[in-house]
């Protein structure tokens, strides 16, 4: 080795030193209590600002983007290309394959190629997937079409989760999934709206009404893409918004919070496998499978649902915005009262009991105003439970790449039930749909409240076994650093009920 690499290399190990201990240093060190505390609250309100409004846009087109197939299907979409009611299904059912089998691999992606390089990269290739449907002359483009764009936007919402999970304490972050995932709720507003008034283009260009909805929806989402480059953020101890002291910072309450999200770990398979053989993992995929195989049901299918009620094409998109725009309201608050209160699995089991009654009211109404109060009864049963679901999950793992393979998993699971819910509104079974609205009762039932009860009672076990000391033999002989990295089974690790 030369004098000169010899220099590099203890050039690289002094600043890779100055760079550990600024890390542990406390950087307000004799402040007073009161200090700390103003400083800490405007520290989050900056991370609030910076990281949540752009990141709620890209989910609102998200899944504006995945769901308008449904504002779509009742403008003409199946007529015009010449589909029969089955091959329609078919097209929602493969966006679900796609999305679902990438979306576990997507969060280490995301650790490994940075958040302001891969999120808006994923949304200009879904934009432009999106802008090429509007161009499919038949069933065959469709299915294409309909594949890539599940593909290329699997890696947002599971990535997102993720990333705002390595930000924020674990008592702050249900508050901001809910705010997040409520963009999904104003889309199914929003969405309704904009397909009302994008439909009215029919014939322009030679282009049907349905088809301007995927071109302009796009278009849109192509130059969103472009823009995130420069508003995208990326992880805590690279953040360029931040200042050195504001983001070591951030790494000592994510380090107070018991979170390794404060550690630089390397990818090592052996954190795939810990999530592998975490009995959370798999009781947290069954509550997620639950609920979102529900929500793709209800807002795929909420436009032709309250069509056949016996309204027009029009108020049918119309009528879709208020059970969702109330839903968003009741999310938000869900996630804030989560937060507070730290009973996650209680919000879970009673939310749930609304959006069961609302499908037992579907199955049984003749009454179409009755049965539209129950769209807002289901509304409000299955979007507040998704970000808190996910926020549960997140708060119980521990690890920064284990928990993205776990949230990656579980999202992942749930989302290829996607597959049904593509499938479970038969046109056949128009207009009162008996055995759809019967399938989603029974996923709320078994897989939502029935899996939040159970997970529950069993993280309520493992914490007293844990205070009454049961668990300390598996710290017996390990060195500080293996405790820590035990990650949620060190035994002063207590779980979020």
């Amino acid at each position: 080795m030369t004098a000169t690499d010899q220099s590099s290399v203890e050039l690289k190990a002094d600043i890779h030193s100055h760079r550990e201990n600024v890390l542990e240093e406390d950087p307000d060190a004799g402040l007073s209590e009161e200090e700390r505390r103003e400083i800490d609250r405007a520290l989050v309100r900056k991370l609030d600002f910076k990281l949540i409004p752009w990141l709620c846009l890209l989910y609102l087109v998200s899944f504006l983007d995945r769901t308008n197939i449904g504002n779509a299907k009742i403008e003409g979409l199946i007529d015009d290309l010449g589909m029969t009611a089955g091959q329609y299904n078919a097209c929602l059912t493969i966006f679900f394959v796609s999305y679902s089998v990438f979306e576990p691999l997507s969060n280490v992606l995301l650790k490994r190629m940075r958040p302001r390089i891969y999120i808006p990269t994923i949304m200009v290739l879904w934009g432009f997937c999106m802008t090429f449907m509007g161009f499919c002359k038949n069933y065959n483009g469709m299915m294409a079409a309909r594949w890539f764009l599940g593909l290329t936007e699997a890696g947002l919402f599971p990535g997102v989760n993720y990333y705002l999970s390595c930000w924020f304490k674990r008592r702050e972050f249900g508050i901001r999934a809910a705010v997040f995932f409520s963009a999904a709720a104003v889309s199914g507003s929003f969405g309704g709206l904009l397909a009302a008034a994008i439909s009215q283009m029919d014939g322009v260009g030679g282009k049907r009404g349905w088809a301007w909805i995927f071109i302009l929806e796009g278009l849109a989402t192509i130059v969103i893409g472009i823009i995130s480059f420069w508003m995208v953020q990326d992880f805590p101890d690279d953040a360029k918004f931040l200042s050195p002291i504001d983001r070591a910072r951030v790494l000592k309450r994510l380090r107070e919070d018991q979170q390794s999200s404060a550690e630089h770990e390397d990818f090592q398979m052996k954190y795939f496998w810990q999530s592998m053989k975490d009995w959370k993992t798999y009781v947290g995929a069954l509550i997620y499978m639950g609920v979102v195989g529900s929500l793709y049901a209800f807002s795929l299918f909420l436009p032709s649902i309250i069509k056949e009620l016996g309204f027009s094409t029009t108020r049918a998109q119309l009528l879709s915005v208020p059970p969702y725009a109330l839903a968003c309201i009741l999310t938000i608050s869900i996630g804030w009262a989560a937060d507070r209160t730290n009973q996650r699995g209680l919000f879970n089991i009673c939310v749930s009991l609304l959006g069961i009654l609302g499908f037992s009211i579907l199955i049984g109404s003749r009454s179409p105003a009755l049965s539209y109060a129950a769209v807002f009864l289901a509304a409000l049963g299955i979007y507040p439970c998704i970000p808190n679901t996910i926020t549960w999950v997140s708060n119980n793992t521990e690890g920064v790449y284990k928990r993205g393979v776990t949230l990656g998993m579980v999202i992942g699971w749930g989302n290829l039930n996607g597959v049904m819910s593509s499938n479970v509104y038969l046109a056949r079974d128009s207009p009162r749909y008996t055995m759809g609205h019967a399938i989603i009762l029974g996923y709320l039932a078994i897989g939502l409240f029935g899996g939040s009860v159970l997970n529950y009672v069993m993280l309520k076990r493992e914490n007293e076994k844990r205070r009454n000391g049961e668990r300390d033999n598996w710290i017996q002989g390990k060195t500080q650093k293996e405790i820590e990295m035990l990650g949620d089974e060190r035994p002063d690790f207590l779980y979020t009920l």
